[in-house]
C-alpha cells in the first residue's frame, strides 16, 4: 500500500465532519473521514480532483 501523508481539510468544518486529502504520490490524491483513520481510503486522478469543485460549485 502506498504511504500517504493526510492533512485535514482547510475547507472541513469544526464540528467533526472533516476530510483528509493527502497529495504526496504523483498522480493520486487520496481521500479519507478523519473520524475514521483506518477505514477507506478513497483515490482518485488530478483530473477527476479538479473537476470536484467545480461539481460542488455547480450543485449549490
Amino acid at each position: 500500500m502506498p504511504h500517504f501523508e493526510f492533512v485535514k481539510s482547510s475547507h472541513s468544518s469544526g464540528d467533526g465532519e472533516c476530510v483528509e486529502v493527502a497529495r504526496n504520490l504523483p498522480h493520486t490524491i487520496a481521500l479519507r473521514d478523519s473520524k475514521n483513520p483506518a477505514g477507506a481510503i478513497v483515490t482518485v486522478g488530478p483530473r477527476a480532483w479538479r473537476a470536484f469543485p467545480a461539481h460542488l460549485a455547480r450543485r449549490r
